[in-house]
């Protein structure tokens, strides 16, 4: 996968040092440049993105510093009220989070920048600019530190290529091994033939890797616009094994992408919401999600659906003839259905036929829809008082069938107290309606 050639902006690629400080913009970052230690430099994603001009408002900034990391950020963490947490001890790696920023902050490892540079993951990564050079500036008081690329990073990121480093970097953090897949996926490059043989040769050490870690590089890949490629390059690499052993939803992967999403009638921000869980839905099951160490709240989203799924034609090809789901299901059923998926229907909507997305997707966007968002007419304690019902199981069923009326126009809207406690009276009054606790 190459990048599309971009022509309404400047150069992707910065040609001089000067353009990648304008990008970075530093006089925005909550510290000033004279407050870190000589021979600080900023690595990694934040020199990568300045150079092909992808940088968000905030971008997270890695520092590599020649002292302690950790020392450091509790310092300015206490003088400037940020928050450190610590994340390798051993390493002496710290992060501080202040005024909005993210800050990573690592001492140099090794006994020089290149060679800190040289245990990194991928070359494109591997590229340092030094907070200063002599006394950080020049005649015109502009920054002019050089770039330092020890691995041709610059060379990958003007060709389009992931490269690891080394192998044995893969190897020392097999996360490394995802990440690879997650970058070309993000930036839309090529990855490049022998580290992709690495990565393929290495998937199994991944399942070594703690399940919280892997889960969030899976959800950061899924979210990419071509993160459906990227989960498919995945499972051809192997790396999804001990977790992706569903194979009948592997079958629609290919069809999630943001053009398929936008025939069904899907907005943008329904897709950036919708588009990762369907694809998660597509690859992990129950065990899978355990194994993995999500949320409850993720498995409760992504077993639900797949239950829905599994009624209702699970595994089927987006783009292939079918019914809507509702042609088979029961009013109760319907109902249930819009219970269970009221937040995530525009998830469910990319796996069915387009049109039938675009009318489920249009009521849906109504609030006040009574069958995608049902509520029942009344309140429980209200029905409680005009009817003199007690808790339990009888008002529940009651509620239920309420809900049901209106959700189909048998209350139409809108519909008055009187008309409520009339049809309340009347379900009660079959026998088989009289006794429920």
């Amino acid at each position: 996968m190459h990048m599309p050639p971009r022509t309404d902006q400047e150069p992707i690629l910065a040609s001089s040092s000067a353009l990648l400080w304008q990008r970075l913009a530093p006089e925005r970052w909550p510290l000033p440049l004279d407050a870190w230690p000589a021979g600080t430099s900023l690595v990694g994603g934040a020199v990568r993105d300045g150079l092909l001009n992808r940088l968000g408002e905030t971008p997270d900034l890695d520092l590599v510093v020649p002292c302690d990391g950790i020392a450091l950020a509790k310092g300015w963490a206490k003088r400037h009220g940020g928050t450190c947490v610590v994340l390798d001890p051993e390493r002496q790696i710290a992060r501080l989070v202040i005024q909005g920023w993210t800050i990573d902050v690592a001492r140099q490892e090794g006994g020089s920048l290149e060679a800190d540079l040289g245990r990194r993951d991928f070359t494109i990564n591997a590229i340092a600019l030094p907070l200063s050079q002599g006394d950080g500036s020049t005649a015109d008081g502009g920054m002019a530190a050089a770039l330092v690329d020890p691995t041709g990073g610059l060379r990958h990121l003007e060709q389009g290529q992931v490269v690891a480093v080394q192998e044995a970097n893969l190897r020392d953090d097999p996360l490394r091994l995802l990440r690879g897949v997650r970058l070309a996926t993000e930036l839309n490059f090529e990855l490049e033939a022998q580290s992709r043989h690495w990565i393929g040769r290495l998937a199994p050490l991944l399942g070594d890797v703690a399940g919280e870690r892997v889960l969030a590089e899976l959800e950061k890949l899924a979210a990419a616009p071509l993160g459906h490629r990227g989960l498919l390059d995945c499972l051809q690499l192997g790396l999804l094994e001990p977790w992706a052993t569903e194979p009948r939803g592997q079958a629609a992967l290919g069809g999630l992408d943001g053009a398929s999403a936008t025939a069904r009638g899907l907005t943008p921000e329904e897709q950036t919401l919708a588009l990762p869980l369907a694809r998660l839905v597509c690859l992990l099951d129950q065990p899978g999600l355990m194994a993995l160490r999500s949320s409850r709240r993720l498995q409760q989203r992504i077993h639900t659906l797949r239950l829905w799924l599994d009624r209702t034609g699970w595994g089927q090809d987006p783009a292939s003839p079918q019914g809507h789901q509702h042609n088979v299901l029961t009013e109760e059923e319907q109902l249930q259905f819009h219970q269970d998926l009221e937040a995530d229907l525009p998830a469910m909507a990319l796996f069915l036929p387009e049109e039938d997305a675009q009318r489920a997707l249009a009521r849906w966007r109504n609030p006040n829809d009574p069958l995608c968002h049902p509520r029942p007419p009344i309140d429980g304690e209200a029905l409680q008082k005009e009817l003199g019902l007690a808790p339990g199981k009888q008002l529940g069923a009651l509620l239920r069938h309420l809900t049901l009326e209106r959700a189909f126009g048998r209350l139409p809207e809108p519909v008055a107290r009187k008309t409520i406690l009339e049809a309340a009276r009347s379900w009660l009054e079959e026998p088989q309606n009289r006794r429920r606790d």
